[in-house]
């Protein structure tokens, strides 16, 4: 239980399921409970598979192309940082992401598996084993699902003028982490060469 909690409790910080939950409710707020419930399924399986996927071959993967994760952690700060800028400067619907897609990017990575629960991941996997942190990994899944799929009760609450100034807020606090994501990834790059040269 013990090995259970120490691994949990990081993912559980680095995936944040309260802190993207406004993210989500941005990106959502224009579409039906189906459509909905679709992007929910589309974002816990795509963040599955890529966290497994990373899990089992992202020290390789890095190896063979020469990346560090401060470059991973850069290039997701810009993806979100883009899309975030356009969610806030656009005002039309037919700009808004598609519901298509939305699910796996930018929902499902790099906002729930994103840089920070993959570079998590592979540190407790030599800390802790594969057991605990595959469990503690998919448990996290399992509340960011039950956090997203309780959003209509949440977007009720907050009424139609509400939403729409939360939606605006939340693509505020995405380029906020975007920056901190790029901010944390320029830091780490420059630690390791001045590190690597001592």
């Amino acid at each position: 239980m013990e090995k259970f909690l120490l691994s949990f409790i990081p993912i559980f910080v680095a995936m944040d399921a309260i802190g993207i939950l406004p993210l989500f409710m941005g990106f959502t707020e224009h579409l039906k409970a189906r459509e909905k419930h679709k992007i929910v399924t589309q974002s816990i399986i795509t963040a599955f598979i890529v966290g497994m996927l990373f899990l089992f071959l992202g020290r390789w993967i890095f190896r063979i192309l020469g990346v560090l994760v401060a470059d991973f952690k850069i290039a997701g700060g810009l993806v979100l940082l883009a899309i975030s800028l356009r969610d806030i400067l656009t005002y039309e619907k037919g700009h808004k992401l598609s519901a298509e897609t939305m699910g796996a990017v930018p929902i499902g990575t790099p906002l729930i598996t994103g840089p920070a629960v993959l570079t998590t991941i592979v540190i407790l996997l030599d800390s802790y084993g594969m057991f605990f942190t595959v469990t503690s990994f998919m448990v996290n899944l399992l509340i960011v699902w039950v956090v997203f799929l309780y959003s209509d009760s949440i977007s009720n609450f907050l009424g139609k003028a509400g939403s729409k100034a939360f939606s605006k807020i939340a693509s505020l606090l995405l380029a906020a982490i975007a920056i901190m994501m790029m901010r944390k990834g320029i830091i780490d790059t420059i630690s390791y060469f001045l590190t690597s040269k001592t």
